[in-house]
């Protein structure tokens, strides 16, 4: 009778090789860097989430020309300065209602879908100290300007002295912008446990027909990753869809 081995067998990620330790000074000169107390405890959580979460992200793209037009608008008849970020909030909150297993979470034991009645929307706020993510509460009651106001307030907050936990904590669903930086697309990670998170990056232009007649068309790229767990590729692909067409025609966001 063949003996078995006693050893236990720990689950993935666990029972992989151990990262390489090197003394990089062999190499040539180098300078050793503290990471931040925020960077450490994100990149604990993002290293968890990369390795326990099956990612898999979607990519598509809106037109914005009518949602421009709107922003301007309303911008004057506000007298003040207006982003394409409160737009998208309302319509990511939108699509959530049109599609309740995004706005969600997986129980602990995996076998349960937790379907949320409330809307809160995570914004990933870049701050000296690394990403902070502030939560803006009840977003499908708020205005354009109530959304605009208190973007403006958390970010400015977090910037300056960082956010308390409940302030961070209670989302359903994360928007990563790199849009006034660049890029084309991105793989943002999921916020567990949330079960998706939208990526934005630079809108570009493009010649498109319309009507038989060439015209320029200005795009947004949107990069949704989610959990393959309990959403699959066709789902992902008919919420970015219906975010597109509410993007493209924005006058019941405002």
């Amino acid at each position: 009778m063949t003996a078995q081995s006693t050893t236990p067998v720990l689950p993935w990620p666990a029972n992989l090789p151990a990262m390489p330790t090197i003394d990089f000074s062999q190499f040539g000169a180098v300078e050793t860097l503290d990471l931040s107390r925020n960077q450490l405890y994100a990149g604990a959580f993002l290293g968890r989430n990369w390795a326990q979460i099956p990612h898999v992200t979607h990519h598509d793209e809106a037109c914005i020309d009518e949602l421009h037009r709107h922003r301007r608008l309303l911008a004057e008849q506000l007298g003040r300065k207006l982003t394409p970020l409160p737009f998208l909030i309302k319509a990511l909150v939108n699509a959530l209602q049109a599609f309740p297993q995004f706005n969600a979470s997986l129980a602990p034991n995996g076998k349960q879908l937790v379907l949320k009645q409330y809307f809160h929307i995570g914004v990933a706020v870049e701050t000296p100290q690394g990403l902070l993510v502030p939560v803006i509460r009840d977003a499908d009651q708020k205005s354009i300007a109530e959304l605009a106001d208190e973007l403006a307030d958390k970010a400015r907050r977090a910037r300056d002295k960082g956010l308390p936990i409940g302030e961070m904590s209670g989302g359903c669903m994360t928007i990563s912008s790199l849009g006034s930086i660049g890029g084309t697309a991105f793989t943002p990670i999921i916020n567990a446990p949330e079960l998706a998170i939208l990526g934005i990056t630079s809108e570009f232009e493009r010649l498109v027909m319309v009507d038989g007649q060439v015209q320029v068309r200005h795009f947004l790229p949107l990069s949704l990753s989610y959990d393959h767990r309990v959403i699959n590729g066709a789902d992902a692909a008919r919420f970015c869809r219906y975010l597109a067409a509410q993007l493209a025609d924005p006058a019941h966001l405002v």
